[in-house]
């Protein structure tokens, strides 16, 4: 699993700095989440393939989080794409697509496929034999999501000596690998678990942005492998945090601690503090494993 950041700063984008929206690589699948302004030129920066990406998550309807999506679709319409583009967003952002290509007469040639999030509730919102992706609901001004991605078990892997002595024909090694139990060359039984031993743990990444502090979630992402959460302020603005519904990195620390996280992922950083190290050594004093977000960098899970 590799998550790229394209973008990982609040509100107005800057020379040096993008508003947030990020690639997630996971078991052959490649997931923009968010989809700020700038997006397509940090997508070429980072020599992402556009036609890689078959789905897009928007956590909410504010323009720092998803006003490079009209853009891009444009781009992939120029490019003559084919492929079929899901986009999971609140309700309302295909209302808001479709009147722009309308007025613009700029119709796609590849289908545009929208799911309408509105619960308030965390769902399962995607699912093929790899991977599970279920939203987080999150405390801001308006309706959001986070995005909570999972990797599915994969294949079992054999014990290649008790498998021989078991004397298990080859041709049943496939489905001892899918977790079945088999019969060997003389008809007697084995049990699966006694020839074989449990693949590599699954990982999963949790995308928390933007959201007020919200012990709710705790439950969902409780030891997520990476967690990214939202820290556009330091402590001594947190009376701006809780006005605005956004979190401190000291905010985003505890909640990372009471998750039991592996590590934790600090970005949507406000762009009036030029020395993002603060955030670093104020979530640290909470939580140990913090490392923070920066445009165009990638963190392997």
């Amino acid at each position: 699993m590799k998550l790229t950041i394209l973008g990982c700063y609040s509100a107005t984008p800057k020379v040096n700095t993008n508003p947030t929206a990020q690639v997630l690589d996971i078991k052959n699948h490649l997931f923009l989440i968010d989809c700020a302004e700038g997006t397509q030129v940090q997508l070429r920066k980072n020599k992402i393939k556009f036609s890689r990406i078959k789905r897009v998550f928007i956590s909410h309807l504010h323009g720092d989080h998803y006003f490079g999506l009209a853009g891009l679709i444009s781009t992939f319409r120029l490019l003559t794409r084919e492929a079929d583009l899901h986009i999971y967003s609140p309700k309302g952002l295909k209302e808001v697509i479709t009147l722009q290509m309308k007025l613009s007469n700029s119709w796609t040639n590849y289908k545009l496929i929208f799911h309408e999030l509105n619960s308030k509730k965390s769902e399962l919102i995607f699912e093929d034999d790899k991977v599970e992706i279920y939203t987080i609901p999150l405390d801001h001004r308006i309706y959001t999501n986070g995005f909570l991605f999972k990797e599915k078990e994969g294949e079992r892997k054999l014990n290649i000596g008790k498998v021989e002595d078991a004397k298990i024909d080859v041709a049943y090694y496939r489905k001892l690998k899918q977790g079945f139990d088999v019969e060997n060359k003389e008809g007697k039984p084995i049990k699966n678990e006694t020839v074989t031993k449990a693949g590599p743990k699954p990982k999963s990444y949790a995308f928390c942005s933007d959201t007020a502090y919200n012990e709710s979630l705790i439950q969902i992402i409780k030891e997520v492998d990476l967690l990214y959460h939202e820290s556009t302020f330091l402590d001594k603005h947190e009376k701006l945090a809780k006005s605005t519904k956004h979190s401190t990195a000291k905010q985003a620390a505890s909640i990372a601690r009471q998750s039991n996280v592996g590590r934790l992922l600090l970005g949507h950083f406000s762009t009036r503090y030029d020395d993002l190290t603060c955030f670093i050594t104020e979530a640290k004093e909470t939580f140990d494993s913090v490392e923070l977000a920066k445009d165009g960098k990638t963190f392997e899970v």
